[in-house]
């Protein structure tokens, strides 16, 4: 896994760097997003790989619809093919819209919670968060029954386990020293 984001770190930033410089950085999300989702495809990953099917054919797969072949992304899609990179694309997208969120101060914030949460302790969250990370927040907020209680909110990197599952985790670990 890591071998992978290794590999396709420096494509999202020169795609990131196109984007931003083209004025295009959400277009450039939703082409990429695409290309993630074909890549995705068991058939379509038998195609990359087939000596059968032209460079052209390959980088066609990938090009939404409406896209031209002579256009910036298509070109980037032409050097990925070039360097047998196209099975790269669904890193190359979650890094790209990393280096997006990072650039428009954006955090997105998975909360799991055990119960639903209204929105008023939403909006409520989204400003602590927003205070605490210093970004625009937007939540994306999961049932998950298995917690008993509580929530765990993951922001990136950070987890802040405060579900009674973690709790009585945590407190079996230390009942067993």
């Amino acid at each position: 896994m890591s071998n992978t984001l290794t590999l396709a770190r420096p494509y999202a930033r020169a795609a990131f760097e196109l984007a931003k410089g083209e004025g295009a950085a959400a277009a450039w999300s939703n082409r990429l997003g695409f290309a993630a989702q074909v890549i995705g495809q068991s058939a379509v990953q038998a195609l990359v790989g087939s000596p059968k099917l032209g460079a052209a054919d390959r980088v066609a797969l990938f090009l939404p619809e409406g896209e031209t072949a002579d256009g910036s992304f298509a070109r980037f899609l032409t050097l990925l093919e070039a360097n047998q990179r196209l099975p790269l694309l669904a890193e190359i997208a979650g890094l790209y819209e990393e280096l997006r969120a990072d650039d428009e101060r954006t955090l997105k914030v998975r909360v799991r919670s055990a119960l639903p949460i209204d929105p008023a302790q939403q909006q409520q969250l989204v400003g602590a968060l927003a205070k605490r990370f210093d970004r625009a927040v937007t939540l994306d907020v999961v049932l998950d029954p298995e917690l008993i209680g509580g929530a765990v909110v993951e922001a990136g990197d950070i987890v802040i386990d405060g579900s009674l599952r973690g709790k009585l985790a945590r407190l079996r670990a230390e009942l067993v020293q």
